[in-house]
């Protein structure tokens, strides 16, 4: 596999080891969001916990996600990418410790938003840490290492709560066993270069060649020192990142962040044991069969990642997508039928494990890698953040109501109304996303000023300018 080649030759295996570490921060997230999945079977007959209430204790990480991205954007340009990413693991080490002893909802619901700050922080600065320090040609493959730490997180969660379900307080040991990554992360990232890109924004040249002569081949080291100034000349602002000429690569990031949640994935993440308890399974055994549902999320992750690179974003975007909206129309039609949900409360887990695949080869890591690509470096930070508040934002805003919705509207319609958002996306992807396999940072950066007369971002390459 081209991928794996290229990622054990030369300088690549210590871009690599730094990628793996850095991407702990979507093991965080993912952790979290697949832990909550199974301490909400126990934790609300323990604390006596509502459905309001238990959607509160999911959505309460999720607003402080928003808040932790909108102060990580300001954060890593200040204080570096790698700094940043240390304090999202000491602020993580202390919400997951608040978690696991809270003595009632209130302080449980008040953990988990600090939780939420410190996974915001790490899903928005990982991505660029990681985009920042490859080389081009392995670039989709090691900023996808974070959606496959956050799949990763989403299966060791699951794996510890079939491990802990029959133990005393185990919701309790389950969201506490978080401290475990966090103090990986902290610890890894103190002996992690800052980003070369953020060294050169910060006038510290001799740092950043140094870094790049750990990570790049000896003659490679001027050029991209060159590429990175010519891109980062002048210093952005908010008015730069809503500037007609960035306009169209943010109305795509942002699009590709609020459709990633609009067709209900977290949603399905979250309360997928619970999910499956509807179909009919006892709550052990609901835990249990979520396993199948993280294995499969892992799995096909790590097929988006050895081939993102070769195939190309949009090819997977397009499949993936069209590929959930199948599996959501699947699930909304067995809980439209009793008779299926009495005779066949199998194609429940068919059409839950069918979407985590399709998603994860599609949605998942195609959004944060692309966000990290398709920004100038001058308004990087700031695009970004705004991207990834969207994100949350949106997965707050699905998760908090998902509950309400199927009591509300039931649980067929809530899942075809999932269904046609990712129509929508489909349609959007389809005629907006541009292909970005196999160009630099900076030439994306150029290829993007040249629109279309519709606005939209152009998916070839502008052509380079040769000559004086």
């Amino acid at each position: 596999m081209t991928f794996l080649r290229e990622a054990l030759r030369g300088s690549n295996r210590f871009v690599v080891r730094l990628a793996l570490v850095a991407a702990l921060g979507g093991f965080l997230f993912g952790y979290d969001t697949g832990v909550i999945s199974g301490a909400l079977l126990y934790l609300k007959d323990d604390l006596g916990a509502s459905s309001f209430e238990q959607q509160a204790v999911v959505g309460a990480l999720l607003l402080g996600a928003v808040a932790g991205a909108i102060m990580a954007g300001w954060s890593a340009d200040r204080f570096g990418r790698r700094d940043t990413t240390i304090v999202a693991g000491v602020v993580y080490i202390v919400g997951a410790l608040g978690c696991a002893l809270a003595p009632d909802v209130t302080t449980l619901i008040a953990a988990r938003f600090v939780l939420g700050l410190a996974v915001g922080c790490a899903s928005f600065v990982a991505p660029m840490y990681i985009s920042e320090l490859a080389p081009q040609h392995l670039r989709g493959g090691l900023v996808s290492f974070n959606q496959l730490m956050i799949v990763t997180g989403i299966l060791a969660a699951y794996i510890v709560n079939f491990a802990l379900k029959d133990v005393a307080h185990e919701w309790r040991w389950m969201l506490g066993i978080g401290v475990v990554p966090g103090v990986f992360l902290m610890l890894g990232m103190l002996r992690q270069p800052r980003s070369p890109r953020w060294l050169l924004e910060q006038g510290r040249d001799d740092e950043a060649r140094a870094v790049l002569c750990r990570i790049r081949e000896r003659g490679e080291v001027d050029d991209e020192v060159e590429e990175i100034r010519r891109s980062a000349a002048e210093e952005g602002t908010w008015r730069d990142v809503l500037a007609q000429a960035a306009r169209p690569m943010l109305v795509v990031g942002l699009a590709l962040a609020i459709f990633q949640q609009l067709i209900g994935v977290n949603t399905v993440i979250y309360y997928a044991p619970t999910i499956l308890e509807d179909a009919g399974l006892k709550a052990d055994a609901a835990v249990t069969q979520a396993l199948g549902v993280g294995i499969t999320n892992l799995v096909a992750t790590i097929i988006a990642v050895v081939l993102l690179d070769r195939v190309g974003r949009r090819p997977f975007l397009l499949v993936g997508t069209a590929g959930c909206v199948a599996s959501l129309v699947l699930l909304g039609v067995f809980f439209s039928s009793g008779s299926l949900q009495d005779s066949a409360n199998w194609l429940a887990l068919v059409g839950l494990t069918a979407y985590i695949a399709f998603f994860a080869i599609g949605l998942g890591p195609v959004f944060w890698l692309m966000i990290a690509e398709i920004f100038p470096l001058k308004i990087r930070g700031s695009a970004m953040a705004a991207c990834t508040v969207a994100n949350w934002a949106a997965n707050f805003a699905i998760s908090f109501t998902f509950l309400t919705l199927v009591h509300g509207i039931g649980r067929a319609e809530t899942f075809w109304l999932y269904a046609a958002m990712g129509v929508l996306a489909f349609v959007f992807f389809a005629a907006r996303v541009p292909e970005t396999k196999d160009r630099s940072l900076e030439e994306i950066e150029r290829g993007a000023t040249g629109e279309d007369r519709e606005g939209r971002f152009t998916r070839e390459p502008a052509p380079t300018r040769t000559g004086t």
